[in-house]
């Protein structure tokens, strides 16, 4: 923390697969990694809408609210967050996406991506969701007493591990 730029997954696969091939070698371990971190999103907008799918068997405009847009916990930085992706692709399967991010400005995020952030009276409307993502491990979301019983017909997935296993219904 402070001493990293943070680049490491967005940037430097492509700096090595260029200096690879520049020297006569094929990166085709580095392209595989870049590929899936890049399909990611719709990875998770795809398991999310299936689980809401199963649980809730007719949807029309399901409600998501994702929690976090930051590119990392407690840091307001937005550059280069995979964050977007999910929500766009979750806005492409015809859902009514929200986010809400405690340490992201406003401001920024909706002159960078095009997204109005949530201000913090959402959290008292959690359970007019049928999807919660914790996207992002900020110290707000840590504390919260989250347990997939006090939601039964909200799918709750955490990207980050904040929770035991137990008290959500996927994590990644």
């Amino acid at each position: 923390p402070g001493l990293v730029g943070g680049h490491c997954i967005g940037v430097d696969p492509y700096y090595l697969t260029h200096k690879a091939e520049a020297l006569g070698y094929h990166p085709e371990v580095i392209l595989a990694g870049r590929r899936i971190n890049d399909n990611m999103g719709a990875y998770v907008a795809n398991r999310v809408v299936k689980l809401m799918i199963q649980r809730l068997k007719k949807i029309e405009r399901p409600k998501v609210l994702i929690m976090g847009v930051t590119f990392k916990e407690n840091c307001p930085d937005i550059r280069n967050s995979k964050v977007v992706d999910v929500y766009n692709e979750l806005v492409d399967f015809g859902c009514e996406v929200s986010v809400y991010d405690p340490q992201a400005s406003p401001e920024e995020v909706h002159e960078e991506y095009g997204i109005k952030l949530c201000d913090g009276s959402v959290m008292n409307k959690l359970k007019d969701f049928q999807a919660i993502v914790f996207a992002v491990a900020h110290k707000e979301f840590r504390e919260l007493k989250i347990d997939k019983r006090n939601f039964p017909t909200t799918i709750l997935y955490d990207l980050k591990g904040i929770f035991e296993k137990e008290l959500v219904d996927a994590r990644l």
